[in-house]
């Protein structure tokens, strides 16, 4: 592994990691707190796991958190789960995110798009204003620290509005996006009590409006616990009755007030996926996100005030709480409401060059998708401004590094590839951006500072240019510190801890090469495991998209009863495509060659789609438990999936294979 790509594909030059913050900071920890001067990153990420408390009071130092009460030492308990961070200590999340409104009142804060992709800003100043108001307006409807408020939203600026006057008042913010269903919705918000309900009368997408006013109501039918329900006209529809309006609640010209709340007080709730049962409800603390996404968007992603950062998400995926931090760091946002493909695949693209991003973050299938339509970005779009571009939520192939750097070099860009993997049980990330290391073709940069991310094989012991578990062996400040409705904790510490006690295992597939990147495999739990020989459902994926003719594809291991192994590749085939014999040669011969022999499919199988989750990721696991003979109601949850009766077909397979 480690010699598989001995050339890099980019190397910042002289000039960028002189100028990088994590460069600063390196030389400011060295003469502060005793951060190694030299050796570069593998010294000051060596530094920073060994010295756990030292390089976060760094951290806090260097960023000038406010701590309205000074802290009693950085890590008391360090035991995972339950590590306490910073006890003694209080302050505010939202009071760091408005910062900047006192050096640059006029600029923007927040530049909305929406699919006009005109951008239309909103201030600093107007920005504080608004959450002013909107948080006196929150304490006036009876709202009190440790409330959960939700919302029902698209990425529009009232939802950030929202979300920072919730943080502003101590309450507890949670959110989905409103192409989910009532039933997804539900799954979530009852487990919390919001008391309190921001909703749309529905959003636009694919160049439609889609009215969500009977969900609207239908949630206010179920969830008893609300107090209030604020009403935003996305559509230009009037309130319901007994709902509130928006601009009432944010007309005021109010000050901030910033409750000073303890350092691990809940922040937000995110939601797993929910695949297979009710999603986890996720807590994260106010102090633990504030200091590890400063670390991550000032460090890592080196965003400071002169930077415009857009990452394509909804308010259903940490992506979208992962972008509003950006505030964090004086840094403008863009918020984009509307389909990733519309009017055509360059969508994205075009608000990039509109709002002139300088980190520019989108899906590994985004860029796939645009390199099968011969998108050509950096030719027919001014992508002068993008410093950086950067993918998640699956692992980006080979293929996908080589096709943005070859569109960018071909326009003589310095472009920074960063594809970065973490999670939502985090809310960060483990491995991924470094602006001042090469980038090596289908790897992840290195690990996060403050994070001893390892690949560990079964027995508990690290393994170097192995495929092993992601195990992290230190506790990270945005853990959760709780799951909500686990009173004794047991199904926190049964998601990341049962596996090797004391050490969390997050269920991916990786390998730490010698070098010190990260290549991630794909999920752990859905593993392909033919003859003792373990492979990412990634790798299969990145070599048989690149056939022309597969639109998406999935792959299966299922463990059979009589201890056989049987491996379906399923494929979704381009417009006017057909598996035929020359078709299924092809698939078979591209793994052979380029994977390996014990890999190849024994049955490749034609499917009208892919189901995903509602966050775009492919669902294995569920799928397998279909065809394992699980009914459709054990085997996943049906609010959980982009499109229910796909998952019909491979419940008919699994019936007529039984």
């Amino acid at each position: 592994m480690s010699t598989a790509n001995p050339q890099p594909l980019w190397q910042p030059d002289p000039e960028r990691i002189a100028r990088a913050r994590i460069t600063r900071f390196q030389s400011w920890a060295a003469d502060h707190h005793g951060a190694p001067a030299d050796g570069g990153y593998p010294a000051l990420h060596r530094w920073s796991v060994d010295h756990l408390d030292t390089f976060w009071k760094a951290v806090t130092d260097f960023f000038d958190v406010r701590f309205s009460t000074p802290y009693a030492r950085v890590l008391g308990d360090r035991s995972m789960p339950g590590a306490e961070w910073f006890p003694g200590a209080t302050l505010n999340y939202a009071e760091h995110a408005l910062r900047a409104a006192a050096t640059r009142a006029d600029e923007p804060a927040l530049l909305y798009v929406d699919e006009t992709h005109e951008p239309q800003p909103v201030t600093w100043a107007e920005l504080r204003r608004q959450v002013g108001s909107l948080a006196a307006g929150l304490r006036a409807l009876g709202v009190r620290p440790g409330d959960r408020v939700s919302g029902y939203l698209p990425n529009i600026p009232q939802a950030v509005v929202a979300l920072l006057a919730t943080a502003a008042v101590g309450a507890v913010w949670t959110s989905c996006a409103p192409d989910f269903g009532a039933r997804s919705v539900l799954d979530r918000f009852q487990q919390v009590e919001p008391v309190v309900l921001f909703t749309v009368d529905g959003y636009r997408y694919g160049g439609k409006e889609h009215d969500r006013r009977e969900t609207v109501a239908e949630l206010r039918a179920e969830l008893p616990t609300l107090r209030a329900v604020v009403h935003i006209p996305l559509l230009g529809t009037p309130a319901p009755e007994g709902a509130l309006d928006w601009s009432d609640l944010t007309a005021a010209d109010t000050d901030p007030e910033f409750e000073q709340v303890p350092f691990d007080h809940p922040l937000w709730v995110l939601y797993s996926s929910g695949t297979t049962g009710l999603p986890k409800a996720i807590v994260q603390s106010q102090g633990g996100i504030l200091v590890e996404h400063l670390k991550q968007l000032g460090l890592h992603c080196d965003l400071g005030p002169d930077d415009r950062f857009f990452w394509y998400t909804s308010t259903g995926w940490m992506m979208w709480n992962f972008l509003v931090s950006g505030l964090l760091t004086g840094t403008t946002i863009v918020l984009y409401d509307g389909s990733p493909g519309y009017p055509d695949v360059s969508a994205q693209w075009r608000v990039a060059e509109r709002t002139g991003a300088t980190l520019y973050g989108t899906s590994a299938a985004y860029v796939m998708a645009c390199r099968k339509a011969g998108v050509h970005p950096s030719r027919d779009f001014d992508l002068s401004r993008v410093q950086c571009v950067a993918t998640t939520g699956s692992p980006l192939p080979p293929d996908g590094f080589r096709w943005l750097h070859d569109e960018f070099a071909d326009s003589g860009a310095d472009l920074w590839i960063a594809s970065v993997s973490g999670g939502t049980d985090v809310c960060s990330c483990f491995a991924g951006a470094v602006p001042t290391l090469p980038v090596h073709t289908g790897e992840l940069q290195a690990p996060s500072l403050g994070t001893d991310l390892q690949a560990w094989d079964p027995h508990g012991n690290p393994v170097v240019d192995e495929v092993g578990e992601l195990v992290v062996t230190n506790p990270m400040p945005s853990m959760p510190i709780r799951f909500w409705n686990d009173p004794d904790g047991s199904r926190y510490h049964d998601s990341y801890f049962d596996t090797y006690p004391g050490v969390w295992r997050h269920g991916d597939w990786i390998t730490v090469t010698a070098r010190g990147s990260v290549v991630i495999h794909g999920r752990s739990d859905s593993t392909l495991n033919r003859q003792g020989v373990r492979m990412g459902s990634a790798d299969i994926y990145e070599v048989v998209e690149r056939l022309p003719e597969i639109r998406e594809s999935l792959v299966i291991g299922v463990e059979q009863p009589d201890g056989g192994y049987w491996m379906p590749l399923f494929v979704h085939l381009a417009p006017g495509a057909v598996l035929d014999e020359a078709l299924l040669d092809r698939i078979k011969q591209a793994i052979r060659e380029q994977l390996s022999p014990r890999h190849v499919p024994d049955e490749v199988i034609e499917v009208p789609g892919v189901p995903h989750t509602l966050t775009g990721k492919r669902i294995e696991v569920p799928v397998k438990r279909l065809l394992q003979g699980a009914p459709l109601e054990k085997a996943v949850n049906p609010g959980s999936i982009d499109n229910l009766d796909l998952l019909g077909f491979y419940e008919d397979l699994a019936r007529k294979r039984a």
